[in-house]
């Protein structure tokens, strides 16, 4: 266990360095930790520069996704995806070779990893080292060129230009919901120790009494300034956000867009009541007030599309020649717009870092993983490629100063084309009428299940039990009790039977300090429910949730119109989309190159051909299993330079242009 935490540490330790807040999340080098550089089996050059087997075969080994299948469809875009990641890793190194980074900068960061990792020891060190295939001086080159794309990348960053106002102002109108205040209220409250004390206060405050003197006279908190929740200015209380009150209290009060007086609200063991004298929604701040940070972030997203722009050219100048028959990849153009080309390879990323697809491989074979893949998700990421690929063009034919990232430019397409949407109070009633079980919390109560074997007797428990220790009731009664706890309603924690008795009654019999329901038959017995602390269930009025409807509805009905309107600006631009042909010839493909089915009736037929179709890479990278050296070098080989380039995630996006 010591081992492996050592050798995970050293794995992630290079990935620790990568530059935080930069456009892409650039891969670490996992694969080079373990082929050492030039020293193992050839595989490809990348730029003139060798890779090996063996770093091939770590990278995917040591994400569980590409390493889930070893033959098929999702195994050929596995290998597409490792061939991209890697030589983008070699590619990326290589254009950060004229940073300077000096002994003592790359001595300064190994420090801080074998400090944080309590592996100050040098045997310690060398010991983790040695589990992770690396020596010292290998693992400070490493460190070395991580931390200098980091700085080629700030030395980018740095260069972008400013912002402009136009590029400023048209962020600020495109994104109102980051530039707007939280709702406010203007009012008093009161707090007092005792529920009785504060009904007797409330019956008062609806009596016509002076809210500010009762509150001078009988509250806990800010009684020196007559219950003010903010300080008073003018005589009149500052207003206030809905933070400043406990979340029920807050709750509650907020509700009160018309103004008024709340129930009394406990919270904490204390008793509220809130007089709200002025309710102020939330609201778009003036552009002067919101500009500084709306240049702030322009900012960040014209640096983002300078390294995006660096990377493109890196990307589109790979040159890469592949040496070993296993790892021929085929990269294809998927689909092309704007006079851009979009490579296979940055769909198949996109997949690889989908986390519902990662679950999915859990939940099925490979094989049917990738025909749902292929199916459905593989043509969504291909349309957003097109999209994210055209937005910049798109932006510059409306003559829209839109900056950032590709992805960027497309999200504030999107936000340009809705951004006229409205809604109506009709929308947002529907949509709590349609939506009521969103804003319900459920009934809940502890509940004792009391068994017996007849419906006699428990009939006869259930009219005499008055309350008090259902256990030895049921005892005396030829019962046994099974404790369920505290239930809510809907929980699937009691059976149908005993759920409906529970909650599906207005009145349950009183008996002391709880409840108990009708006789129900379970099975073979006759069940009594008792009850204690029976709360049911509330709903909360449209009052309290018509801004947070208003603004779910908003937010979706923009992006629809916003997604329509981009939609139909990308077809003006005449996309071609070969997804479906890409599909086509790869499943051919890869059928044409598995194992032939063992003849009807061998024996260990079948764990033999996958033995030889899978080949046994995964247990000796440097020697294919039989079979599988074949069934690569039946494969094209792909134009130089483009079959091997990848792009970086950017929100899903990749960076070729």
């Amino acid at each position: 266990m010591k081992n492996k935490k050592a050798l995970n540490v050293l794995l992630g330790a290079l990935a620790l360095l990568l530059v935080v807040g930069m456009a892409y999340q650039f891969t670490p080098n996992v694969g080079s930790l373990f082929g050492g550089g030039d020293k193992g089996t050839p595989a490809m050059t990348v730029n003139g520069e060798t890779v090996t087997v063996q770093e091939l075969e770590a990278l995917r080994q040591s994400n569980p996704v590409l390493s889930s299948a070893q033959s098929g469809v999702l195994a050929d875009d596995f290998k597409t995806y490792v061939v991209a990641q890697q030589a983008r890793q070699v590619a990326l190194r290589q254009a950060a070779e004229d940073i300077d980074v000096s002994r003592a900068d790359v001595n300064a960061e190994v420090d801080k990893i074998r400090e944080s990792n309590g592996l100050t020891d040098n045997k310690a060190w060398t010991d983790a080292l040695q589990q992770a295939g690396l020596t010292d001086s290998q693992f400070r080159a490493q460190m070395r060129d991580q931390l200098a794309v980091n700085r080629k990348v700030e030395e980018i960053k740095a260069a972008a230009p400013a912002p402009s106002d136009a590029e400023v102002r048209l962020h600020y109108d495109l994104n109102p919901e980051s530039y707007q205040t939280d709702a406010r209220i203007v009012g008093r409250q009161i707090v007092v120790n005792d529920k009785a004390k504060a009904e007797d206060l409330l019956r008062q405050i609806r009596g016509g009494a002076d809210f500010a003197e009762l509150a001078s006279a009988n509250s806990t908190e800010f009684g020196d300034r007559g219950g003010a929740l903010g300080p008073l200015e003018n005589g009149k209380p500052r207003p206030v956000a809905q933070v400043a009150l406990p979340s029920e209290v807050g709750a509650a009060a907020f509700a009160l867009t018309d103004g008024g007086v709340t129930d009394v609200v406990e919270s904490g063991g204390k008793f509220y009541i809130v007089q709200v004298e002025d309710y102020l929604a939330p609201a778009v701040k003036p552009f002067e007030q919101a500009k500084a940070d709306a240049q702030k972030t322009v900012a960040e997203q014209k640096k983002n599309r300078a390294v995006e722009e660096w990377f493109s050219g890196i990307e589109k100048d790979i040159k890469v020649e592949v040496s070993d028959p296993n790892w021929k990849t085929e990269n294809p153009t998927v689909a092309s717009v704007a006079g851009q080309t979009i490579p296979y390879s940055a769909v198949v990323e996109q997949v690889v870092q989908n986390e519902q697809f990662a679950a999915l491989l859990g939940q099925v074979p490979a094989e049917q993983a990738g025909q749902l893949v292929n199916s459905l998700l593989k043509p969504q990421i291909t349309e957003q490629l097109i999209q994210a690929y055209a937005a910049p063009q798109v932006a510059q034919s409306l003559k829209l100063p839109l900056t950032g990232t590709r992805q960027e430019q497309a999200a504030g397409l999107v936000a340009y084309g809705g951004r006229d949407v409205e809604v109506t109070d009709a929308e947002v009633r529907a949509y709590y009428t349609q939506n009521r079980s969103q804003f319900e919390t459920p009934a809940s109560a502890a509940v004792a299940e009391v068994s017996f074997p007849d419906q006699a007797k428990a009939t006869a428990f259930r009219q005499s039990f008055a309350g008090g220790d259902p256990v030895q009731a049921a005892a005396r009664a030829g019962g046994t009790v099974s404790e369920r706890g505290e239930v809510s309603a809907g929980s699937g924690t009691l059976g149908e039977e005993v759920e409906a008795a529970v909650f599906g009654v207005e009145n349950l019999k009183a008996a002391g300090e709880g409840r108990v329901s009708d006789v129900v038959k379970v099975g073979d017995r006759y069940v009594v429910a008792y009850v204690t602390g029976f709360q049911p269930a509330v709903v909360q009025s449209l009052a309290e949730v018509r801004d947070q409807i208003r603004e779910q509805v908003l937010a979706t009905k923009r992006s629809e119109a916003g997604q329509k309107f981009l939609t139909g600006e990308v077809a003006k631009l005449k996309p071609k989309n070969n997804l479906q042909a890409v599909l086509d010839a790869q499943e051919k493909r890869v059928a044409a190159a598995a194992p032939p089915p063992a003849p009807a009736g061998q024996t260990g037929g079948e764990g033999e051909g996958a033995a030889q179709g899978e080949g046994a890479a995964a247990e000796d990278a440097g020697a294919p299993a039989d079979g599988a050296g074949d069934t690569a070098a039946e494969t094209e080989t792909p134009a130089e330079g483009e079959a091997q380039t990848g792009a970086p995630a950017e929100g899903g996006e990749p960076a070729t242009e």
